[in-house]
């Protein structure tokens, strides 16, 4: 039981309307999960279009929002060995998934399922670990789920081969954590972005980094990838459309995993899938990259939190201006909001 005995939350009150801050109660973990006091919530995408439309019918209002925390455990669950209160952690929250408002990041409590948190490393603060979940999340759903590219698993001694993972929108989230993985399974990993982030995603991994600008991306890739076996394409970000024509005149697998519904009006050479940012909690994804991979690569630092943070205020209030300020777009960070 935590001693804490007080909660607040950024309530989504209705589609269409500002968070409004206000008292919530405070919620306790059942079996399996953890309560962490937050220090530190990052917005995605999917915040802003959760507050903008009603597009979860299975989701009640009022509602709280939100993703990505990191802070520390007050209280744990029947079940729960592997952590304990006072570890400082991150968490992918799945309040929207499960329509459960106690399950949400934008308060200052959150209960996360324990094989969806990671313990972080001393050295490592939470503004940074905040940036990590859903666009983790996200991307192993799309390399490693079943459904999905059924990749390699990630290791801490991945033995490199030929194959070649593309990562279409490198420099989002989604690309940066992809990048990081497809490499820590052992796939060389080439990548579209804007040239200006080139070096930050060889830095993450990347062997080459394709300009999405270019005039002539799609035949400067299809040369580059000519008798290289590609072994799937992750779709974060970017032109789907030009994504497909790559994949579609390329050996080896022509399948892609995107991040939005992919269109019908594709190559029927190529296969798509639609990634959703919390499938790994039903499978064996999550607990083989919460539980195995992520708290020893945060530990020895191969893996690294990434993009950058850009903090957006302080406090619960804050989270307002924070979603405005990505619905306007933001490229190669994560907006960050810090709690006292």
């Amino acid at each position: 039981m935590s001693a804490t005995t007080t909660n607040r939350a950024a309530w989504q009150k209705a589609p269409g309307e500002p968070l409004q801050v206000g008292a919530a109660p405070l919620p306790q973990p059942d079996a399996n999960e953890i309560l962490i006091r937050n220090a530190a919530i990052a917005i995605n995408p999917i915040d802003w279009l959760l507050q903008d439309n009603a597009i979860l019918p299975w989701l009640d209002y009022p509602t709280i929002l939100g993703s990505d925390v990191a802070g520390e455990i007050v209280a744990i669950g029947d079940g729960v060995t592997r952590l304990k209160v006072g570890d400082r952690v991150l968490g992918q929250a799945v309040g929207t998934t499960v329509n459960k408002a106690d399950h949400g990041a934008f308060q200052d409590h959150t209960i996360v399922l324990e094989h969806m948190a990671s313990p972080i490393p001393d050295q490592m603060t939470f503004i940074e670990a905040a940036v990590l979940p859903l666009g983790l999340g996200t991307a192993a759903s799309g390399l490693y789920g079943s459904t999905q590219l059924a990749l390699r698993p990630p290791t801490a001694a991945a033995v490199s081969s030929a194959e070649v993972v593309l990562v279409w929108g490198g420099s989002s989230s989604v690309g940066c954590n992809a990048i990081q993985l497809a490499v820590a399974s052992g796939y060389r990993c080439i990548t579209v972005a804007s040239e200006r982030n080139a070096e930050m995603l060889k830095k993450l991994g990347a062997t080459e980094v394709f300009d999405y600008k270019s005039d002539t991306l799609v035949d400067d890739l299809v040369n580059r990838l000519s008798g290289q076996h590609l072994a799937g394409t992750l779709h974060a970000t970017g032109d789907i459309a030009a994504c497909m024509t790559v994949v579609s005149r390329c050996e080896g697998v022509r399948k892609i995993a995107a991040t939005l519904p992919p269109p019908e009006d594709r190559p029927a050479s190529v296969d798509a899938t639609h990634i959703f940012g919390t499938m790994l909690k039903d499978d064996d994804v999550g607990p083989m990259i919460y539980r195995e991979f992520l708290p020893k690569g945060l530990a020895d630092g191969t893996f690294v939190a990434a993009p950058p943070a850009k903090i957006s205020g302080s406090g619960l209030e804050a989270l307002q201006a924070a979603l405005e300020a990505q619905k306007a777009g933001v490229t190669a960070t994560k907006i960050v909001v810090t709690l006292p």
